[in-house]
């Protein structure tokens, strides 16, 4: 048996040693299902027993008893017997018909919500008596009787596997996707001093960022706006026998501006109504919330009564993947959204502290801002999801096609907009994560929620086998983003939290990395909400500590952003050579001030930085993969979390696994192409030739072999090089050419505006 399986025994054992029954039974669970060796997982089943009737869980206790009862070992067997008889005489009323069999059906989900059971074990009721002592040097020592190494290998898993599987389905309607982690289920403060207020200058300057976010929707809005116009009358006056619209020819700017206003205000109800149209919303009840998490609904009262706010309207999403978010602003029309997944899948006190930061998020401006996001971009996803589905169902294949474009147009218009809330989805997630930990006291809760969500919604999308378009869609104001997800959650069971966020804290470039993410690293949250713990004197769930940046040298760094470095040189140089040439002028040396009368020339200086600063970068970004140096799948957890690693690293890889991601013509722009490969989901970037006749998308679903660059960023993702079916049919996605492309487009366009002046 390894030395971790040791560790954790012993470390189950500790814990029911000084009554921390909670923690024995996840540890112990864990090494009674999974341990190879009969002699650990007899031990850690027979604390089980202990554990189970201490803490009240009777049948669970008689289920694994039963089990016992069946061992080959004589010691444990007459133990079992003992402690079963016990058992059943103190608890006649317990009986164990549900395991039998182990199948549990599922429930709609609305119908899961009204049934969920509501915690049986009061308060005042003492705890049952234990069962007899268990052998001897059973749960006290590593040293064992060597009959037990005669349990037959069918029986050992017979009885270390199913009966606590069985068990945990008794205790759950929905298996259990965090069985297999280890959490150090840390505690909370019991007294917690209030969190010192932010100055003023921090207090304002989320809802700044806000009115400058609604900004920017606005005018951006307003581009695309008099951009169709403009088309279309200018496509009215090329066809012959038509005139333009005089209309489009009028300033939409006022009109723009009244109907956002009308959304400042509408925004609550008309979400209301786009979620319950689109996405099936259904009013959650107190009463319902209370069987989940009885701490919830104390939080809403605790957190309302005193504002003298009406408590938020509560409604619930019948999605699998857990999430959750606040609509409107005011007291009176906001409104907390979660789904059933959040619901089924966290603890009560994980619960309480998502709610609590949702309450946070109440009576502020950037959640108006937000609601006027999502009011406006909803209804055009909608229409992305509309236009593509329609393609699909066309019989012509160059009429689906240029539908389906269309389609992918929307849906660059989409992300576009979506983008100017990426500033303020990120900064608003601190505060939200702050007041989620201050109102309840649990920063630990509120870790383990996050990093739940993550592995839940991940869980989603492997079962689904594409991103659901509700988690694209919503995903400014989910907690967890759903790329952020999708590698995060994926990799949870292969190593420990501490080491899969190494890079979001000590990687001396990350910020640089979440400029186009809706997130912040989850690194960076985490390690807050530990130094939250610290405060209160509370034993952090994770051991995040404060460390200084890792050195590196700025290279590679520098090659990273150089594009972005050749505009600003770029723009320098224009600058330099403009003084230059007013001092020829004006010395009367040469006469061609005439050519640089506007500045216009300064943009062809910047598309030639930015031209040269690419050239650089190409080499590097696009190492030659070397069929002796690649790396498989076994290397991805150490590739993943090497926190030195940038996107220029350029990692060759070699993964074999299922391509999964949207099929048809919603997926023309390989927005949703990931590879699942040893329960490790992994985004993929691929860019196909024009008119290519065959693409990636083609092959979803089936097993493919992807060999590209494995990037390091915020969110990790693969450059395809080349993609094969077990067919023997190859893709090929050539980055390097249209890298090269726009390089050569960029420098050529610079050159010509400075040129001709």
């Amino acid at each position: 048996m390894s030395s971790d399986s040791k560790s954790s025994l012993k470390d189950g054992l500790a814990a029911l040693k000084r009554e921390d029954y909670r923690t024995a039974k996840i540890i112990l669970e864990d090494v009674a299902a999974r341990d190879d060796d009969t002699n650990k997982s007899l031990q850690a089943q027979v604390g089980l027993v202990v554990a189970y009737s201490r803490s009240s869980e009777i049948e669970m206790a008689i289920a694994v008893c039963e089990s016992l009862v069946e061992s080959n070992n004589s010691q444990v067997k007459e133990w079992a017997e003992k402690s079963l008889k016990q058992l059943r005489k103190k608890h006649p009323h317990k009986n164990t018909e549900l395991r039998s069999t182990g199948f549990v059906a599922f429930e709609s989900p609305a119908e899961q919500i009204e049934a969920a059971p509501e915690e049986s074990v009061s308060l005042s009721t003492p705890p049952p008596p234990p069962p007899p002592p268990p052998p001897p040097g059973l749960l006290n020592s590593e040293a064992t009787n060597a009959s037990f190494k005669k349990v037959p290998e069918q029986t050992k898993k017979k009885h270390s596997g199913e009966a606590i599987v069985l068990a945990n389905q008794a205790k759950s309607k929905i298996p259990d996707i965090h069985s297999n982690i280890h959490w150090r289920l840390a505690g909370r403060a019991k007294v917690w001093q209030p969190l010192p207020k932010a100055k003023l200058i921090k207090s304002i300057r989320l809802p700044l960022l806000g009115i400058a976010t609604l900004v920017a929707l606005f005018y951006v809005v307003r581009a695309l706006l008099q951009l169709a116009m403009d088309s279309i009358n200018n496509i009215l006056v090329w066809l012959p026998f038509l005139e333009p619209i005089q209309l489009l020819y009028n300033d939409p700017t006022f009109l723009l501006l009244g109907i956002f206003l009308v959304l400042l205000v509408a925004a609550p109800w008309l979400l209301d109504w786009q979620l319950s149209k689109f996405y099936k919303q259904k009013t959650l009840d107190r009463e319902t919330l209370n069987k989940f998490s009885r701490e919830s609904v104390r939080v809403l009262l605790r957190y309302c009564q005193p504002r003298g706010w009406k408590l938020p309207k509560l409604r619930v999403l019948p999605f699998a993947a857990p999430i959750a978010f606040t609509l409107g602003y005011l007291p009176r029309t906001a409104c907390i959204v979660v789904s059933q997944g959040l619901l089924e899948q966290l603890e009560d006190d994980e619960i309480a502290a998502v709610i609590a930061s949702e309450l946070g998020q109440i009576a502020r401006f950037d959640s108006a801002a937000m609601s006027v996001m999502l009011s406006v971009t909803i209804p055009i996803y909608q229409l992305y999801g509309l236009i593509t589905e329609q393609s699909d169902n066309i019989s012509n294949r160059i009429g689906g096609t240029v539908i389906g474009i269309i389609g992918n147009i929307v849906y660059g218009i989409w992300c576009l907009l979506t983008g100017t809330g990426l500033w303020l989805s990120r900064r608003r997630i601190y505060l939200s994560d702050r007041i989620g930990a201050e109102v309840t006291g649990n920063p630990n809760a509120m870790i383990r929620a996050l990093l739940k969500i993550a592995i839940g919604t991940a869980s989603d999308i492997a079962k689904k086998k594409q991103t659901p378009s509700a988690l694209e869609s919503l995903n400014l104001l989910i907690p967890v983003g759903h790329e952020q997800a999708l590698w995060l959650g994926s990799m949870a069971a292969n190593t420990t939290f501490e080491s899969l966020l190494m890079w979001d804290y000590l990687n001396p470039h990350r910020q640089w990395f979440v400029i186009n993410n809706s997130h912040p690293l989850m690194g960076m949250r985490l390690q807050k909400l530990c130094k939250l713990a610290r405060y209160w004197h509370v034993e952090p769930e994770l051991y995040l500590e404060n460390q200084q940046s890792l050195k590196v040298k700025p290279q590679p760094f520098l090659l990273q952003i150089a594009p972005f470095l050749g505009i600003l040189i770029g723009a320098a140089s224009a600058l330099l050579f403009w003084l230059v040439w007013q001092g020829l002028f004006l010395l009367h040396l040469i006469n061609l001030k005439w050519i640089y009368d506007n500045w216009q020339f300064a943009t062809g200086f910047m598309l030639i930085g930015f031209s040269i600063g690419s050239l650089l970068r190409i080499n590097y970004l696009f190492a030659n993969i070397d069929a002796k140096t690649v790396s498989t799948s076994q290397a991805l957890p150490e590739l993943l979390t090497h926190p030195a690693n940038l996107p220029i690293s350029s990692i060759p890889v070699r993964l074999s696994g299922k391509l999964l991601g949207r099929r048809g013509s919603s997926n023309y722009l390989a927005q949703d192409l990931f590879i699942h490969v040893d329960n490790i989901l992994l985004k993929l970037h691929h860019v196909s030739w024009l008119g290519q006749s065959v693409n990636a998308q083609d092959f979803i679903g089936k097993t493919v072999s992807v060999t590209g660059w494995l990037r390091r960023g915020a969110t990790p993702w693969l450059d395809i090089q080349t993609l094969k079916t077990q067919t023997g049919k190859v893709v090929s996605s050539p980055h390097p050419i249209w890298s090269t492309i726009l390089t050569v487009a960029a420098f050529t366009g610079g050159a010509y505006i400075i040129l001709r002046g």
